[in-house]
């Protein structure tokens, strides 16, 4: 029923799709809590510097687990994909190395000095450090995507006694795939930073706690979230050109195309398919959408899966043997998942805008609405859920390939595990992800009941040169001393 391959990919999966919802977070958090320090250095209002607080212990929060669910995701490439790190680990290790030599002790280091550094900095050089944090998780996040870029679109490389050998670092940055991919993911950044404020403001005024204080916040979330979306659909769009050109399959499988279409093409807004036999067996079509979409004009056709899998056969005829001749990824699941990352970018630019026009000066309207904040409140998940499904349609398409065209992921599952040993580590990775996933949930509603006034608690308490805590300190040291005194001991 398991095999080793299938327990390594869900293992994966599990632990990637788990860790990145930490990752856009925290990046999203870093810059609404760098904006708001901005905004209380630049008007000495002390209103902010309490909501600069509240929201950076939710991100102090979002990175303590996002480092653990990290480090837990790394070890896999050496116990479950060993063939994988052996034959590509020239290439995929340097990019790696530079995010964790070089971005991540870069924002984890100015992530102490700005969390103990309250009391012990001027207001302009504390507020720097939490800026270079945010440079830094952009840099990680740069590094890291330009190694899974190679694997959708390897370059600057050669083959050298069976290992991959890396011929150009520069390559790697200027590759197509990692330009677009990055623009991506860092306006996905934007829109989860934008909304997770915005729906924590909308939760906290729903619950009366504070609302003066949590008004503003709601605005500037919404409007970092509208520049973000309408970034993101941006680059969304120019990728997906350059899927269509470099992975035709996974392009022709978003848009459940089998057989080629005729010129113009139509979109299939919603369709289901027989995939045992490669054919679409019910879907309603929009004429000339599909060519618009792909091409931005009304013309053109699109070339069909069932054609495309005939081409793949005759350039890989050792792997189409290995794999019986099915390149075809998961169809239905490609499909659907495009749609709901592709909706919810969607609804998010029009939901930003609406709210930015709901709370105006002249009428804010949407303070006074409780279905309106409730809306806005739940939205707060629509973020993780539309990077979630394109992260689903960015590895899942690129079957049967874990480095597109070069290697399989038949070959990169380590040959040593076995079946007993990985279904260990998938359940107690599922019920560790649970715990985490618990306690993330559950500091932050503690975090949010206490409100802004109580956020000052997060940092007194986290900083061991205190002055409460030197007092504790000294009054021990003199118990003790009065202690030896009495008894004669020596000093």
């Amino acid at each position: 029923m398991f095999t080793i391959e299938t327990l390594a990919r869900f293992q994966f999966a599990m632990t990637t799709i788990f860790h990145f919802f930490f990752v856009p977070l925290s990046v999203g958090m870093v810059l609404m809590t760098a904006i708001m320090e901005t905004i209380y250095v630049k008007t000495g209002d002390e209103k902010w510097k309490k909501r600069t607080k509240f929201f950076g212990s939710i991100m102090l929060l979002s990175f303590a687990v996002g480092v653990v669910t990290g480090i837990i995701q790394e070890f896999q490439f050496g116990m479950n994909w060993s063939d994988y790190s052996r034959y590509v680990g020239d290439i995929f290790g340097a990019p790696l190395a530079v995010e964790a030599l070089l971005a991540f002790f870069l924002e984890s280091t100015f992530l102490g000095v700005w969390m103990f550094g309250w009391d012990k900095l001027g207001k302009k050089l504390h507020n720097a450090t939490l800026w270079i944090v945010f440079v830094g998780t952009f840099l990680s996040s740069l590094w890291i995507l330009a190694a899974n870029s190679w694997m959708q679109n390897p370059v600057g490389y050669e083959v050298k006694g069976g290992r991959a050998t890396l011929t150009s670092f520069s390559a790697l940055l200027k590759n197509p795939q990692t330009i677009l991919e990055f623009s991506h993911v860092a306006t996905g950044f934007l829109v989860t930073g934008g909304f997770v404020v915005a729906g924590i403001s909308a939760y906290q005024i729903l619950k009366n706690r504070e609302i003066d204080m949590f008004k503003p916040v709601l605005r500037l979330g919404l409007l970092v979230a509208l520049i973000g979306a309408v970034g993101n659909f941006v680059a969304g769009d120019q990728q997906m050109i350059e899927v269509k050109n470099s992975q035709p399959m996974k392009f022709a499988a978003t848009e459940g195309v089998y057989e080629t279409t005729p010129d113009p093409a139509a979109w299939d807004m919603v369709a289901f398919f027989n995939e045992a036999d490669h054919k679409e067996v019910f879907g309603i079509q929009i004429p000339y959408m599909l060519s618009i979409l792909t091409y931005h004009r009304p013309s053109g056709s699109v070339e069909g899966m069932n054609e495309i899998n005939a081409q793949l056969q005759k350039k890989y005829p050792d792997v189409a043997k290995e794999i019986g001749g099915n390149f075809f990824p998961p169809v239905t699941v490609l499909f659907w998942t495009f749609r709901i990352m592709a909706g919810l970018s969607m609804l998010m630019i029009l939901l930003s805008a609406l709210g930015l026009f709901w709370t105006r000066k002249k009428k804010p309207s949407l303070y006074e609405n409780k279905f309106g904040l409730q809306v806005y409140r739940w939205m707060l998940f629509a973020p993780f859920l539309a990077i979630t499904s394109g992260w689903l349609v960015t590895e899942l398409g690129r079957y049967p390939w874990t480095v597109y065209g070069l290697f399989t992921i038949k070959d990169s599952v380590s040959p040593n595990v076995s079946v007993g040993s990985l279904l260990f580590s998938n359940i107690v990775y599922f019920f560790l992800f649970c715990f985490l996933g618990a306690v993330m949930v559950y500091f932050t509603l503690q975090r949010m009941k206490q409100g802004v006034e109580g956020a000052e608690t997060a940092y007194v308490s986290l900083d061991s040169f205190s002055q409460e805590n030197f007092a504790s300190s000294s009054k021990e040291d003199s118990e003790i001393q009065k202690e030896t005194d009495e008894k004669g001991v020596d000093k």
